[in-house]
């Protein structure tokens, strides 16, 4: 599925500045990055959403503009223009960077005009059972574009390439319901939250429509030839049918002349449920490691109550490594955000160093830990709240270094103790001298530990212990670390 030494890195978060500077940015620390060890960037999404230069871009209008017309008040969007975007994806590719382009195929918001239809009503929480006979409606579902005036595309959206909305301009205090647009079913092959989780939010697209599907090749056939990118982050996975994803990937990747790296957001804390849907999708994609980042949660919360001999249970890590990514927190686990469940910040390199020093998975690192972040915005609650994120670039490009120098050859695991837990890399010609690490949850710990180098003098590059290891004849050495903390060991150079 990927470079099997790859780090990829999530360049942004929910609260990067809305004044157009990050693409900007990011060509000018390309070939910082790749020096750093990070081999792939999932950036952010480069189109206008519904907020023009204020939108994440989550909120997707115009999957065509990324940043070269005037709508929705602004040409560029959040990230900066079109030329900035493209002028950067070119920089990080001639650096050796690969790119990821994150990309919203769920749904549609901002619509230009309303339309009169018929859908029937359902509740949020219900979608099995219809709360309400099949009525008229009007939707804000046509979207004809009139700032970019049929640039790149002449295709117009219509209430008929939509399933589901969840407002009635002629009903406006309707609220908690969804509308079932006439002769339409919501989607098979997605999750069964609510009986059918299909709608998500705004007007949501039609795969059963055989011009949804052509259209949403030909945007795919178009930012492959237009932006150069590698391959794609997919948002909202569980709200589209399964079945659709193959047909696509097929249409880009006979296209492009070359598989393309694709990995999916599903968002939800079951193995088996995750595992399934990569055997749906056969293989097609990665998956993001949700329960790991649940497990690293819990643990952060827990302290030395948590038994890191558990950590990895029940994650794609795990039970699928070939399609798991792997991270510890990201835009929407963030504090303040709608998933929010933060990984402890004391937790935060512990869980690091289990997925970028360990062979299974391919880690993912995330903007506001590397680094750091700090923002306002309301919470659950209605109260407003002051966030600081604490950078640990210092720890990760520690980790990065020795994934690139020492993360080969065999791994032999000690996960033999509820609050001390280890492994070691025995390395490889090409990279010899392997790599001890340690870690504790509770005080100080230590553990005999193999790393097949008889004789040899270890140091731990973090800093956090001072004195060396020199291991027996054997290669076994006694590896140390400090309460709450992780030690990694590498040859004397």
């Amino acid at each position: 599925m990927s470079d099997l030494n790859g780090v990829m890195m999530q360049y942004f978060h929910w609260y990067i500045p809305a004044d157009g500077s990050l693409w900007t940015q990011l060509a000018d620390t390309s070939e910082e990055l790749a020096q750093a060890g990070i081999t792939a960037l999932w950036l952010p999404p480069a189109y206008k959403g519904i907020g023009g230069a204020a939108d994440v871009g989550y909120g997707v209008y115009d999957m065509y503009d990324l940043g070269e017309f005037d709508q929705k008040g602004s040409v560029p969007t959040k990230y900066g223009t079109k030329e900035q975007y493209l002028q950067a994806v070119q920089q990080l590719r001639k650096a050796g960077v690969q790119v990821y382009a994150d990309t919203v195929l769920n749904h549609r918001m901002g619509a230009d005009q309303a339309e009169s239809c018929r859908a029937t009503p359902y509740r949020r929480g219900d979608r099995l059972h219809p709360k309400g006979d099949l009525r008229e409606i009007l939707a804000y579902t046509g979207f004809s574009f009139p700032g970019r005036a049929g640039v790149h595309s002449s295709f117009q959206w219509h209430w008929q390439h939509f399933d589901a909305v969840d407002y009635d301009h002629s009903n406006p205090g309707e609220w908690d319901t969804v509308y079932l647009l006439e002769g339409k079913s919501f989607d098979d092959e997605v999750s069964q939250e609510f009986g059918n989780f299909a709608y998500l939010m705004g007007c949501d697209l039609d795969c059963q429509h055989p011009e949804v599907r052509e259209e949403l090749a030909r945007w795919g056939r178009w930012y492959l030839d237009n932006t150069g990118v590698d391959g794609f982050r997919l948002d909202a996975i569980k709200h589209i049918a399964a079945w659709f994803f193959p047909e696509w990937l097929d249409a880009l990747e006979k296209h492009a002349g070359k598989d393309l790296f694709v990995v999916g957001e599903y968002w939800v804390n079951s193995l088996s449920t995750l595992l399934w849907y990569i055997d749906d999708v056969g293989g097609r994609m990665a998956v993001f490691d949700v329960p790991l980042h649940y497990n690293f949660h819990r643990a952060g919360l827990a302290g030395g109550e948590y038994d890191l001999r558990r950590i990895l249970d029940g994650s794609v890590m795990q039970a699928r490594p070939t399609h798991a990514v792997t991270f510890v927190e990201n835009h929407d686990s963030q504090p303040l955000q709608a998933l929010e469940s933060v990984v402890e910040p004391w937790f935060k390199p512990l869980a690091y160093a289990l997925i970028l020093l360990r062979s299974e998975g391919y880690p993912c690192l995330f903007y506001a830990d590397y680094y750091g972040a700090e923002y306002d915005d309301k919470g659950k609650d209605g109260n407003r709240y002051h966030c600081v994120m604490p950078s640990h670039r210092f720890l990760l490009d520690c980790f990065l270094d020795a994934r690139k120098r020492y993360a080969y050859g065999p791994q032999y695991d000690y996960f033999d103790h509820p609050a001390v837990i280890g492994w070691t890399r025995l390395g490889d010609d090409e990279h010899p001298g392997g790599m001890a690490v340690l870690m504790s949850n509770g005080g100080d710990g230590f553990k005999w530990m193999e790393v097949g180098q008889p004789d040899t003098v270890y140091h731990d590059i973090t800093g956090h212990q001072t004195e060396v290891v020199t291991t027996n004849e054997h290669g076994w050495g006694e590896f140390r670390c400090k309460g709450g903390s992780v030690s990694v060991w590498v040859r004397d150079a």
